[in-house]
């Protein structure tokens, strides 16, 4: 009987286990179905704007340019050589040069112009503008060859100059109005598309996500009352995530060791500093005019302009010797081993070099435009004498040398024996 009493237990545990599975499985569908649909919705949106913001700049941006440049080119390239060249101003092989440039750059930007798409209602003055050109380019073409053949420039009819010139411009300016109307009009129609579309993908989305969250509730009562112990896991694992957030080492704004991070690591590598007898470095880095930063710009841009520091330290110091801490606010550490005192200052300079060449605007400080950083460094060799709180009051003091002597500077000491006990106050410095 017992036998049987723990197989048929077995079964009906069995039995709930590919329940849960089932529902599981059918909710792991539910979901990449969602997920599915939203991405080909989101591509095909995607997709519909980029169409729409090709025809409004493509459509319309390039060809008033090019409409443009066609225009400076009868006016420059060829009228204003043809005055100068009558008035005796330049030579005649400096005159045949020009008229031929300027006629070859207008036949290429005008291919170029008819080539983009064009509606059907353009077609048509786009054709009679088109022989005018024809026409201008002619009569230009004219002059160009009986110039060549030695006439003489003085005998070019001034008046029928002006007549070609005006006309071409009257074409070319009223196809220039027209694609200026046009992209009015394309924005407009591209706004109200893009409106639309956002109202539509916002509805898809609610849609897809009270489904989502209708099956998750079903699904997980369904757990819940199959599964007692469910519940039981689920808050011990929530404790135990609770431990792992309350024993993580890493600042969650930059991405750094923290403090706590720092009080373990700094007394393991001063103690193996000591061992070897080895050089090592304490670097204290502080923003310049930070309070001021932030009261400018506001609390934002200060946690962009802390991330901004903090990348820099992490791109120039990669050695896996190499410590990079946030200690605070806007204070970092920076802890080097095997690193002597010329190294130690030439990667503090980097560092102060490469922070102002990201060119954050600071429009507060009193040193530079842009956001910079002071330095104190330490660097020596590891006795059983090196007092632990000797090393960052001085890296402390150098930091405090650093602003006073003017700021965005580094300041290096390797003298640790004749360290005061002086403790800076940040908020008593002018902006730190």
């Amino acid at each position: 009987m017992l036998y049987k009493s723990n197989s048929k237990g077995s079964r009906m545990h069995f039995i709930e286990a590919l329940k849960l599975r089932s529902k599981l499985f059918f909710l792991l569908l539910l979901i990449t179905f969602g997920l599915f649909s939203l991405s080909i919705m989101g591509a095909s949106y995607v997709n519909a704007m980029k169409k729409n913001i090709d025809s409004l700049y493509f459509g319309s941006l390039i060809p008033v340019t090019e409409l443009n440049e066609i225009l400076q080119k009868y006016n420059s390239g060829l009228s204003e050589t043809l005055y100068k060249a009558s008035r005796g101003e330049i030579s005649i092989p400096t005159t045949l040069f020009t008229l031929e440039d300027s006629l070859r750059e207008i036949d290429k930007k005008w291919k170029s112009y008819i080539s983009h798409y064009k509606s059907q209602d353009e077609l048509e003055y786009i054709d009679y503008t088109d022989t005018q050109i024809k026409e201008t380019n002619h009569y230009f073409l004219a002059i160009f060859n009986a110039l060549k053949n030695g006439e003489d420039v003085k005998k070019l009819s001034i008046h029928t100059l002006e007549k070609r010139l005006e006309n071409i411009q009257n074409v070319l300016q009223k196809l220039i109005n027209y694609e200026v109307k046009s992209a009015s009009f394309e924005r407009k129609r591209f706004l109200a598309s893009y409106q639309n579309m956002m109202v539509q993908l916002g509805i898809i989305i609610a849609a897809v996500i009270i489904g989502v969250v209708g099956v998750f509730i079903y699904v997980f009562k369904s757990i819940q009352k199959d599964q007692t112990k469910l519940e039981t896991a689920t808050k011990k694992l929530k404790l135990a995530n609770k431990k792992l957030e309350r024993a993580s080492y890493t600042d969650s704004l930059t991405g750094l060791h923290n403090r706590r991070y720092f009080n373990f690591i700094y007394e393991r590598e001063l103690k193996r500093a000591k061992r070897n007898r080895s050089y090592v470095t304490f670097m204290m880095l502080d923003i310049d005019f930070f309070k001021q930063y932030n009261d400018t710009y506001g609390h934002i841009e200060g946690d962009y302009a802390l991330k901004s520091v903090a990348k820099v330290l992490k791109d120039t110091l990669k050695r896996p010797s190499d410590y990079v801490f946030r200690l605070g606010g806007e204070e970092f550490g920076v802890l080097l081993s095997d690193t002597d005192e010329s190294s130690s200052a030439k990667l503090a300079r980097e560092i102060c070099d490469a922070v102002r060449a990201r060119e954050l605007k600071h429009e507060k400080s009193t040193v530079s435009e842009f956001v910079t950083i002071s330095i104190g460094v330490v660097c020596c060799v590891a006795d059983d004498a090196l007092d632990e709180e000797i090393l960052l009051s001085r890296a402390d003091e150098m930091l405090y040398e650093a602003k006073e002597s003017g700021r965005d500077r580094y300041i290096i000491t390797s003298n640790v024996s004749a360290a005061t006990t002086k403790h800076i106050q940040k908020d008593e410095l002018q902006a730190s």
